[in-house]
C-alpha cells in the first residue's frame, strides 16, 4: 500500500518535474541586472578599501569575475565588447567583509513566553546581506549548524543568492546560557570534542561565549588551533587580557563586554550585567592606565576586534533614527515589525535611565583607540537583540557609526573590507579593489567620501564579477524576515 502511495505522488509531480527540468531559470537570475562577463564601470568614484582617499572619475574594468584595471576615465582602454556602464554620480568600495553575522533572528515574544529563541532565516538573511553589499560573511555563533552549512552549499552551487559564508560552529558556551538552544558544556574534554566534530562537518571558524569557564576556553582555542582555525569570543566569564595570553584570535563587541575592569569580577565566572555597566559607565576611564594596558596586550598579541555598534545603538534611547528602522519595515513580518516599535518605545519611555548614550561614546572611543594602537579592527551588525538590527542593512548602520566615532568613510570602508580579509586570510584576493582580486564590489549612489549614508542607497552589488541588482533582492523578502 505504501508503495502505490509513493507511485501515485510519483505519478502526479512527473509532468511538472520534467517540464520544470526543462524550462527551470537560474534561481539567481531573477536578481542580476549585470551578467557580461566584462563590464565597464565608468566615470565612477573609487573607495579602494586600502583607508586612501576616495578617487574620482575612475573606470573599473571586471573581466571574467576578476578586476581587470583600475584608472582614470580619461584614459581608460575599455575591451571591445564590455558592458559600459556610466556610473557619473555613484560611488564603487570593495565588497563588505561582515565579520560577526548570524543567518538566524531574534523571535518575538509575548507576555507568557519569555525565553529568549531565535529562528533561522534561510532565505531572507543571505539575500539581505548581499543586498546590502556584504559579499562575504563570517557567521560568528551558530543555532543551527547544519542549516548553516546547507545555506553555503547552497550558495556556493548557485541554487540561491548570498555572500560567500564563513560557518562558524555552535556556540562555546558554559553553565548559565540563555538560550534552550546552545549546547552547555561538561568540561575541556567536551569542548575539545564538539570542535573536532564539527570540523569535520564542514564548520571553519569559532565562537566561545559567555559562561565558557577559562579551562573550556582554553582547551577549545587549542583544538580550533590544532585544525588550522581561528578562535573568537563574546566573552564575559574571561576578560579579554586573560584571553589574549590564552591565545584567542578575535574578541567580538569591544570593551563594553570586557568584565576584567570590574571591581566585584571573580575569576572565571560571568557576572551580572547591570552592575558592570554601571560601573563602566560611571567609572572607567578609555584612557586610563589600566585600559591602555589591555589594549597594547591585545596588539602584542595580535588579537583582532569586531565593532558590533549598531547592535549597541539599538539600545540607546530612540535610536537608531526612524528613518532607519522604516527602511527595514518591508522585509520584516508584521509581528516581528510591531515587536521592535513596542521594545523601542519601552526603552523610550526609561531614557532617563539609560546607561547606553554613555557606553556607546565610550565604546566608540575604545575602538578608535585600538585601532590608533595599531589593533586590527573589523566590524559587523550583529543582527540580535531585539530584532531593531536586520542582515545587511544594520551593516550599512555599522559604517556610519564607525564614521561617527571618528573614523573617515575611507578608513570606516577599510575596516569593513581590507581588514577582515587580512584577519581571514584572504587578502591577496578580496577586500580591496586592484588589478586581480575577486570582483566583489559595490556601487552606491551619491559620493560616499562626503556623505557616510550613501551607503544605504546600493543600486549593484557585484560577486565575482557578476552584478546583482539591491532592490530586487530586497523585495523578494518582503514581510518575510522573522519566518524565514
Amino acid at each position: 500500500m505504501k508503495n502505490l502511495r509513493l507511485l501515485a505522488v510519483g505519478l502526479l509531480f512527473a509532468p511538472t518535474y520534467l517540464i520544470a527540468q526543462s524550462t527551470a531559470p537560474s534561481p539567481l537570475s531573477p536578481y542580476i541586472s549585470v551578467s557580461s562577463p566584462v563590464v565597464a564601470l565608468t566615470h565612477v568614484e573609487v573607495i579602494d578599501g586600502t583607508g586612501a582617499a576616495a578617487v574620482p572619475d575612475q573606470t573599473v574594468v571586471l573581466d571574467h569575475g576578476k578586476i581587470a584595471s583600475v584608472g582614470p576615465s580619461a584614459a581608460a582602454q575599455i575591451p571591445g565588447g564590455a558592458k559600459s556602464l556610466d556610473l557619473h554620480g555613484h560611488t564603487v568600495y570593495p565588497g563588505l567583509v561582515g565579520m560577526h553575522e548570524h543567518l538566524f533572528y531574534t523571535e518575538p515574544g509575548s507576555a507568557a513566553l519569555h525565553a529568549f529563541s531565535t529562528g533561522e532565516l534561510t532565505e531572507t538573511a543571505p539575500r539581505l546581506y548581499l543586498a546590502a553589499g556584504v559579499t562575504t560573511a563570517r557567521t560568528t555563533g551558530s543555532i543551527e549548524t547544519y542549516t548553516d552549512l546547507r545555506m553555503k552549499q547552497a550558495i556556493d552551487s548557485g541554487a540561491m543568492p548570498g555572500p560567500d559564508l564563513d560557518i562558524t560552529g555552535p556556540y562555546l558556551e558554559g553553565p548559565g546560557a540563555f538560550s534552550i538552544q546552545m549546547h552547555v558544556l561538561s568540561g575541556t574534554a567536551d569542548a575539545t570534542r564538539l570542535v573536532n566534530y564539527w570540523a569535520k562537518e564542514g564548520a571553519t571558524s569559532w565562537k566561545a561565549y559567555m559562561d565558557i569557564t577559562p579551562a573550556e576556553l582554553r582547551a577549545a582555542i587549542d583544538a580550533a588551533h590544532a585544525h588550522g582555525q581561528k578562535l573568537t569570543g563574546h566573552l564575559c566569564s574571561v576578560g579579554f587580557t586573560e584571553a589574549a595570553n590564552m591565545g584567542i584570535d578575535n574578541l567580538e563587541h569591544g570593551i563594553l563586554v570586557d568584565t576584567e575592569f570590574y571591581s566585584g569580577k571573580k575569576t572565571g565566572v560571568c557576572p551580572d550585567q547591570r552592575p558592570v555597566e554601571q560601573e563602566m559607565a560611571a567609572k572607567l576611564d578609555m584612557n586610563s592606565a589600566a585600559v591602555m594596558a589591555m589594549i597594547h596586550t591585545l596588539v602584542a598579541q595580535h588579537v583582532a576586534v569586531t565593532s558590533t555598534l549598531a547592535i549597541f545603538e539599538s539600545f540607546v534611547p530612540n535610536l537608531p533614527p526612524m528613518r532607519f528602522l522604516e527602511r527595514e519595515q518591508g522585509p520584516m513580518f508584521s509581528e516581528a515589525w510591531s515587536g521592535v516599535l513596542q521594545t523601542r518605545a519601552q526603552i523610550a519611555e526609561h531614557a532617563s535611565q539609560s546607561l547606553w548614550p554613555v557606553l556607546l561614546k565610550k565604546e566608540m572611543q575604545f575602538e578608535r583607540e585600538f585601532a590608533a594602537a595599531g589593533g586590527l579592527l573589523m566590524a559587523g551588525c550583529d543582527p540580535t537583540g531585539y530584532g531593531a538590527i536586520l542582515p545587511g542593512f544594520g551593516d550599512q548602520r555599522n559604517l556610519e557609526l564607525l564614521v561617527q566615532a571618528g573614523f573617515t568613510p575611507a578608513r570606516a570602508i577599510q575596516i569593513y573590507t581590507q581588514n577582515a580579509a587580512k584577519y581571514l586570510g584572504r587578502d591577496g584576493r578580496i577586500g580591496t579593489i586592484a588589478p586581480g582580486k575577486q570582483a566583489d564590489l559595490v556601487v552606491v549612489t551619491g559620493d560616499v567620501a562626503k556623505d557616510i549614508s550613501a551607503v544605504e542607497h546600493v543600486d549593484l552589488v557585484f560577486k565575482k564579477g557578476v552584478g546583482y541588482d539591491s532592490r530586487k533582492l530586497i523585495a523578494s523578502t518582503r514581510g518575510m524576515v522573522g519566518i524565514r
